[in-house]
């Protein structure tokens, strides 16, 4: 059975307690059910985990390159800062889709730019808890067709 990594960066174990609701109001634990219930829909092992710390996260990938078949990832606010992720990122030899609850791109304008778009090989943003299920299905799909 294939396994991939779900990663989920600074103040994601916070969701569904933002007053301004921009990532919506299931917490981070539903959030957690949800994915792991889609996961085992689509009949592989899914490691779904957070961090509020970039060193973590980066210990996680590397863990990845030797233990999974694909990653997804909201680094949350260190998409827009760490050079490291990015690094750690770039070693991992499967697919990487990149995860966002809110639209980056209609926010502030320091969001618009994703350190870690450079190594995934998609990005799902703007869709909130469903964009994490899309992400589990594209992921699905990437890890189980071969190419021709």
């Amino acid at each position: 059975m294939k396994t991939v990594m779900f990663l989920n960066g600074p103040n994601a174990n916070l969701y569904g307690l933002d007053p301004k609701g921009a990532y919506g109001t299931d917490s981070f634990p539903q959030i957690e059910a949800a994915c792991l219930d889609r996961a085992a829909e689509l009949e592989f092992n899914l490691i779904f985990r957070q961090s509020n710390h970039e060193g973590v996260l980066i210990d996680w990938i590397q863990e990845a390159r030797q233990t999974c078949d694909g990653l997804l990832i909201n680094a949350a606010g260190l998409t827009y800062t760490s050079i490291a992720i990015l690094d750690a990122l770039l070693a991992f030899d499967g697919p990487i889709i990149e995860c966002h609850m809110s639209n980056i791109w209609k926010r502030e304008p320091f969001r618009s730019q994703s350190y870690i778009s450079k190594a995934a090989t998609g990005v799902i943003a703007g869709l909130g808890v469903q964009g994490y299920l899309l992400g589990l299905s594209a992921m699905k799909t990437m890890i189980t067709d071969t190419p021709a």
